[in-house]
């Protein structure tokens, strides 16, 4: 009788700031995973609140807490990436949740499928999971052309690589490295674009669900300050000559003009030398054909007065874009 193939380890890598309301439900996801062979690794990056006890207090049920000095979200997944010795590695922010099958599925799609990632469904909550609806987004399907897939997923200029959707082979990591540390806001969106046009393409796992918890005080995401619009910035601009280094065509610069438009329009009236230095970017693409983002009324002031016009009475009323 042959002996069983051996199960492939997954690390499981979680980053922690200031998370002591949410860090224990995310790891309690992580630990009713049906999938046996997992190595859970929390990153505290130098939080100051209960978040470095609440890891500690999980040491018993397998998960390995370390703390480092405040170095941000990509420094932590780094420090987290060095000490996993996974086959496959899943990077989850400390706020968010995994259904119980997702890593079994994941790791059985790509058991076939060297140098793929595999992608989940996700859905935002604020309180509840049960409030997530799964409407499917762009890019939900399998893809032998990353490529092909990235441009479709920028096509609405709004392409979700929320990190706990991925499960991502080590052997693509090897090749390609790890977060870049410069960036916080949409650090993601660069690291995922760079990670899949090294691999040999996407799976996505319909049965795997990552619940994205949204709005909270203080995330990255919410972030308005000078240094997250300039992480946004370079992430964008790294995305873009990637892309454009793999295929410089009309598309792919229009596109590529839409994801800087899209930008601007984002922060806008603020940092206007940031704002030329973009639109600089954009003449030299082509030009943009996106329209800025709006409700009614922002889309009607608009059409009578100019988008700028509007976004500046839109943010002295204090709201944000769509």
């Amino acid at each position: 009788m042959n002996p069983p193939e051996p199960t492939p380890l997954v690390s499981i890598c979680i980053p922690a700031f200031n998370a002591a309301r949410w860090l224990p439900s995310t790891l309690e996801s992580v630990l009713a995973q049906t999938y046996p062979n997992l190595e859970i690794i929390v990153i505290d990056d130098g939080s100051t609140d209960d978040t470095p006890s609440i890891a500690q207090g999980f040491a018993a049920r397998g998960v390995r807490a370390v703390s480092q000095r405040n170095a941000g979200a990509a420094a932590a997944r780094n420090h987290a990436l060095r000490l996993a010795h996974g086959d496959y590695i899943k990077f989850l922010d400390a706020d968010d949740l995994i259904s119980p099958e997702m890593i079994e599925r994941q790791v059985t799609a790509l058991a076939d499928r060297p140098d793929y990632i595999a992608q989940s469904e996700w859905a935002r909550f604020v309180i509840d999971p049960g409030e997530a609806l799964f409407v499917p987004y762009p890019g939900w399907h399998d893809s032998d052309d990353p490529l092909t897939w990235l441009c479709e997923t920028w096509e609405d200029t709004q392409p979700m690589y929320q990190c706990g959707m991925f499960l991502i082979p080590r052997s693509v990591l090897e090749r390609v490295g790890g977060w870049d540390e410069r960036l916080s806001l949409i650090d993601d969106f660069e690291f995922f674009t760079r990670i899949i046009l090294e691999s040999k393409g996407i799976v996505h796992t319909p049965e795997a669900r990552l619940y994205y918890r949204s709005r909270l005080p203080g995330s990255l995401s919410a972030q308005g300050s000078r240094q997250a619009w300039e992480s946004a910035h370079l992430s964008t601009m790294l995305s873009v000559h990637r892309v454009l280094a793999r295929e410089d065509t009309a598309k792919t610069r229009r596109l590529a003009a839409n994801m800087l438009q899209k930008l601007i329009y984002s922060f806008y009236p603020k940092h206007a030398d940031l704002q030329r230095s973009i639109e600089e970017h954009i003449h030299h693409l082509g030009g943009s054909d996106l329209a800025p983002d709006g409700g009614p009324w922002f889309r009607t002031l608009a059409s009578f007065v100019g988008w700028r016009f509007a976004a500046r009475i839109r943010y002295q009323l204090g709201r944000r874009p769509r």
